[in-house]
């Protein structure tokens, strides 16, 4: 029953219920913000903190070997290129994995998509005329790899949606038969003689960005970043912008009440772990095209596994992941520039640091944000 005095004071005060509601908007945002946020940067001072005592376990100062590793990758060019390198695939098989997170589903697979992008681009690249244009060639051996991922990505998908088959399960097991087949494939069909890569492709590669820049000389960074921050972008307006991409959160949420909105659980589901297949192979054309210009096994081994963390650290946000690809890409690269005074696999050490630190931030975070809640 309402309160006969709330409603005339609603009716006297129409401001005052105007300025209510946006104290509660602007709460509401500074504690999403917060949430997002803070757990980055826990995990990050966790992980400073024990690399200081790492450093100082093996004899170093802290500041002598962070500063090494801050002059090797974003204190000089050619560091820097090469972040920016080893940050374009991260991007994809993070993108990929936010994805699926987004739906409620864990995509372990981006390994196998990636390489299958890889070996599709490739295959592209070959089959094309010598001399086909790159506004022809690039866009065609793209599209090759995103289909190919997402072939991948379908599979799982497909399973889950139809038998109810873990998406965790299906894609570990996609991994080993879709490398293995690979595998095969080059070793006895494609290969180049005593080598384990394809032959250099004819069309689509993509040039350097040292062509752009000298001081990139020797670096393996290319064009297929431009591309892979402009799938960033496109993915986050479709995950924040149509109404697939809030279908999609949607499930993720609460897919019992996004089914009885109407929503097709199953539908979305597959068009999940399409998407997320089809980003980690984009991720390919970085090696095939920009680099090596031909596909070799192996060239994706740990990237999907990592791109799990970078997903987690930047809690499957398009923008999220970028920050966390070129983290993790500075710590891969440091990690060669402080060679000389710590061992690399302390650099290793760190990514399991900020990936656990990560992972217990988040719901301590949610909790003291639920009980400053509770104090209002």
């Amino acid at each position: 029953m309402s309160d006969p005095n709330a409603e005339l004071m609603r009716e006297e005060n129409p401001s005052t219920v105007s300025e209510s509601m946006v104290i509660i908007r602007s709460r509401a945002l500074r504690d999403r913000v917060v949430e997002a946020v803070l757990p980055p940067l826990v995990a990050l001072l966790v992980s400073i903190v024990v690399g200081d005592l790492l450093i100082l376990a093996v004899g170093q100062s802290p500041g002598a070997v962070y500063r090494l590793m801050l002059e090797g990758t974003w204190g000089n060019a050619y560091g820097f290129a090469q972040v920016l390198y080893k940050s374009t695939t991260l991007i994809c098989t993070g993108l990929a994995v936010a994805v699926g997170l987004r739906a409620g589903l864990f995509n372990i697979g981006a390994e196998g998509q990636l390489a299958a992008g890889g070996l599709a681009a490739a295959l592209v690249g070959l089959a094309l005329p010598a001399g086909t244009s790159a506004l022809i060639a690039v866009p065609l051996c793209t599209v090759g790899a995103l289909v190919a991922g997402g072939a991948v990505g379908f599979v799982p998908g497909a399973l889950r949606a139809k038998w109810g088959a873990h998406e965790v399960i299906t894609t570990i097991m996609l991994n080993f038969i879709v490398l293995a087949l690979l595998s095969w494939l080059i070793s006895t069909r494609l290969r180049v003689p005593e080598t384990l890569h394809t032959q250099v492709i004819r069309a689509g590669a993509l040039p350097r960005l040292s062509a752009a820049w000298s001081g990139f000389h020797g670096s393996a960074a290319n064009g297929s970043i431009a591309i892979v921050l402009c799938a960033a972008v496109i993915l986050g307006w479709y995950l924040f912008r149509t109404r697939g991409g809030f279908e999609l959160r949607a499930v993720g949420l609460q897919p019992e009440a996004a089914e009885n909105a109407g929503i097709s659980v199953g539908r979305t589901w597959i068009r999940a772990l399409t998407i997320s297949g089809a980003l980690a192979g984009l991720g390919g054309i970085n090696f095939v095209l920009g680099y090596e210009h031909y596909y070799e096994e192996g060239f994706a081994t740990g990237a999907g596994f990592l791109g799990i963390a970078v997903a987690l650290v930047g809690r499957s946000n398009p923008l999220g992941v970028v920050l966390a690809a070129l983290f993790f890409a500075t710590l891969s690269q440091g990690g060669l520039a402080i060679n000389a005074l710590v061992p690399k696999q302390m650099v290793d050490a760190l990514q399991g640091v900020v990936i656990l630190a990560m992972a217990a931030s988040v719901p301590e975070v949610r909790r003291l944000l639920a009980r400053s809640r509770g104090k209002r």
